[in-house]
C-alpha cells in the first residue's frame, strides 16, 4: 500500500476517533445548524487551519477531482450553503461549533493535531500546518 494509502486510512481512523470525543461530549457543543456561516472565514472572523496530511485525505477521497482554488474568503467546498465534501472535512471543520466551549474545542483540537503530527513522524513526511486558502491555492497551482 502506498503511504498516501496508508496516511488516508490513519486520518480516517483519526476522524472517527475525533467525531466519537465530540459524540461523548455533547453537553459541550450547541448542535449545528448546518447554515454553513462559518465557511465564511472572513464574515465570521475566524480561519481554518490544516495539516498536510488532511489535505492527502481529501485528494484521495475526492478520487480524479482536482482540489478547488480558494478565491474568495468562503470555502470552495462550500456549495448553496452546505459542504460538499461533508465526509472528509477538515478537523477544524469537525471541531468547530459556533456555540461550542472554546475550552473543550481548543484541547480536542492540540489532541488531534498531536495525532497529526505523529504520522509525518511515523511515515517521514513533512509536517506543513497553514490556513485553508494558502494550502488550497498552492496545492491547485501544483496540480495544473
Amino acid at each position: 500500500m502506498t503511504s498516501n494509502l496508508l496516511i488516508t486510512e490513519k486520518v480516517a481512523e483519526i476522524y472517527e476517533w475525533l467525531d466519537l470525543q465530540i459524540e461523548n461530549n455533547k453537553a459541550l457543543i450547541a448542535p449545528c445548524s448546518c447554515c454553513g456561516r462559518c465557511c465564511n472565514f472572513d464574515a465570521f472572523g475566524h480561519l481554518l487551519f490544516v495539516t498536510t496530511q488532511e489535505l492527502v485525505f481529501l485528494k484521495q477521497n475526492l478520487k480524479n477531482k482536482n482540489m478547488k482554488k480558494m478565491q474568495t474568503s468562503r470555502c470552495p467546498y462550500n456549495e448553496q450553503g452546505k459542504c460538499s465534501i461533508h465526509p472528509f472535512r477538515f478537523a477544524g471543520c469537525r471541531i468547530f461549533y459556533c456555540k461550542g466551549n472554546a475550552d473543550f474545542q481548543n484541547e480536542l483540537s492540540e489532541s488531534v493535531l498531536e495525532k497529526l503530527k505523529s504520522l509525518c513522524e511515523k511515515f517521514d513526511v513533512p509536517y506543513c500546518y497553514t490556513d485553508i486558502k494558502t494550502a488550497l491555492n498552492t496545492l491547485t497551482n501544483l496540480e495544473q
